[in-house]
């Protein structure tokens, strides 16, 4: 469980930097970013080795979840935009995930 709290240590300080660049929309979005990625991880982790049909299927669903979780994000900064500011929290999500992504094969090691 080593390279998940890395991921997750990376991503509390990346939700940091969203917080002092766009607020508390952009940390919203960047948390949910964080545990999307997590869940995202955590499913294709032990599929590394697998044959590569179990490989990409788990793949997939981890790609599903980032979706999922961003068209999330947007509905709910949509509709309470006095809460959460749509640009600021989509841009969070992004700013956060993409970073994520980049240095995603050295937390499936």
């Amino acid at each position: 469980m080593r390279p998940l709290a890395a991921l997750a240590a990376l991503g509390g300080a990346l939700c940091g930097a969203a917080a002092v660049l766009g607020g508390a929309g952009a940390v919203a979005g960047g948390a949910a970013a964080v545990a999307a990625q997590l869940g995202a991880v955590a499913l294709l982790r032990p599929a590394m080795r697998a044959p590569q049909r179990e490989f990409l299927i788990r793949w997939l669903l981890g790609m599903a979840i980032r979706v999922a979780v961003l068209a999330a994000v947007v509905a709910l900064a949509a509709t309470n935009r006095d809460r959460l500011p749509l640009a600021e929290t989509t841009l969070g999500f992004l700013g956060v995930l993409l970073p994520l992504l980049f240095l995603e094969t050295r937390f499936l090691r």
